[in-house]
C-alpha cells in the first residue's frame, strides 16, 4: 500500500503493450513483477493497536522510506535515460484535461522522431490504443487501484518499451494532479496540462502540483469565451506558487499555441541528453 496515498501497491500494476500492428518484436507478452532480491516494497501492515491504522510517527515513517526508494530508483532510470540520449517528459493532469489528445497532435505533427509513450491509467488499454494508431510505440501500465505512477512501474515499463536511443519518451501519468507531483519517476522535466474548463484556482488547489513541474499547458483555449475562466489571474496564481514557471495556453482541437508547444519541445531535445546527465549528476 502506498503510504502517500493509501492507493494499491505497485504489485498490482500491469504493465504491457496493445495488441496491434505495432507491438515490438519479442514481446507478445506482459512482462511479470520479478525483482531482485534487493528490491523492497513498503507496506503497511495494519498491526497497531488502532485496527490496522498505524500512529501518525509510523505513518510519517514509513512515506519518507517509500518516498527514498522512489527517488533511488528514479535515479537509476534517469541514468538509463542519458545513456541513450533519450529525453523524458512526465505528463499530469486532471482527468480529461487533453493529455492524450495533446499526445496525438504532437506525435503526427510535431517533427520529433522517434518518439515513444508509456501510458497509465487504473483500467483499460484505451489511450494506449489511440496512441498505437498514430504508429507510435506504445506500452500500458494499469495501476488497478493506483493513482500515479512510480519509479518501478517506470523501469519496468521501460524494459517493455526497449526505446531506442535518442528517442522523445512521453509519460501519460494517471489523471491526478496530487500524487504524481511526489513521485520522481527519472524525467527530464514534469509537464502539466490543465484546461479552461477546470476553474482558474487550479494552481491555488494543487500546489505541489505546480511547483514540481517546469510547464503548464492551458488547453481548451478555443472554449475560453464559454466559461469562466480568467487567464491573466491564473498566470498570478502559478507565478506565486512557482515563479518562472512556462505557461503556454493552446488549443489541441483548433491548433491555436501548439507551435510553440512544438518549439518548447525542440528546445528540449536538442539538448536532452546532455541536460539530462546534468541532473543526473546534481540529484545524485
Amino acid at each position: 500500500m502506498c503510504a502517500t496515498c493509501g492507493c494499491g501497491n505497485d504489485t498490482a500494476a500491469v504493465i504491457g503493450t496493445p495488441p496491434g500492428r505495432n507491438h515490438p518484436a519479442g514481446h507478445d507478452h506482459a512482462h511479470d513483477h520479478n525483482h531482485g532480491p534487493d528490491h523492497e516494497h513498503q507496506h503497511i501492515h495494519g498491526t497497531s493497536a488502532d485496527r490496522g491504522h498505524p500512529p501518525a510517527t509510523e505513518t510519517v515513517e514509513l512515506e519518507l522510506k517509500v518516498l527514498a526508494k522512489n527517488d533511488e530508483l528514479a535515479q537509476r532510470n534517469r541514468a538509463w535515460l542519458a545513456e541513450r540520449g533519450i529525453v523524458a517528459f512526465n505528463m499530469t493532469s486532471s482527468p480529461g484535461a487533453g493529455k492524450t489528445s495533446l499526445l496525438e497532435r504532437t506525435i503526427l505533427e510535431s517533427g520529433q522522431e522517434p518518439i515513444a509513450v508509456i501510458e497509465g491509467d487504473q483500467a483499460t488499454a484505451l489511450d494506449a490504443e489511440r496512441i498505437e494508431a498514430t504508429g507510435c510505440r506504445v506500452v500500458q501500465i494499469n495501476t488497478g487501484a493506483g493513482c500515479h505512477l512510480d519509479a518501478d512501474m517506470m523501469y519496468r515499463a521501460l524494459r517493455t518499451l526497449d526505446p531506442e536511443p535518442g528517442t522523445l519518451l512521453f509519460v501519460e501519468n494517471v489523471g491526478n494532479l496530487v500524487c504524481p507531483a511526489l513521485f520522481d519517476l527519472g524525467e527530464q522535466e514534469k509537464v502539466v496540462v490543465i484546461s479552461v474548463t477546470e476553474g482558474t484556482d487550479k494552481p491555488l488547489k494543487y500546489p505541489h502540483m505546480f511547483q514540481a513541474a517546469g510547464l503548464v499547458l492551458i488547453n481548451k483555449m478555443d472554449l475560453l469565451p464559454y466559461v469562466d475562466f480568467d487567464l491573466g489571474r491564473c498566470r498570478e496564481y502559478l507565478a506565486a506558487i512557482h515563479p518562472g514557471i512556462e505557461v503556454l495556453p493552446l488549443s489541441v482541437t483548433s491548433g491555436d499555441g501548439l507551435s510553440r508547444w512544438y518549439d518548447w519541445l525542440a528546445a528540449r531535445c536538442g539538448t536532452g541528453a546532455a541536460a539530462t546527465l546534468e541532473q543526473a549528476d546534481k540529484r545524485a
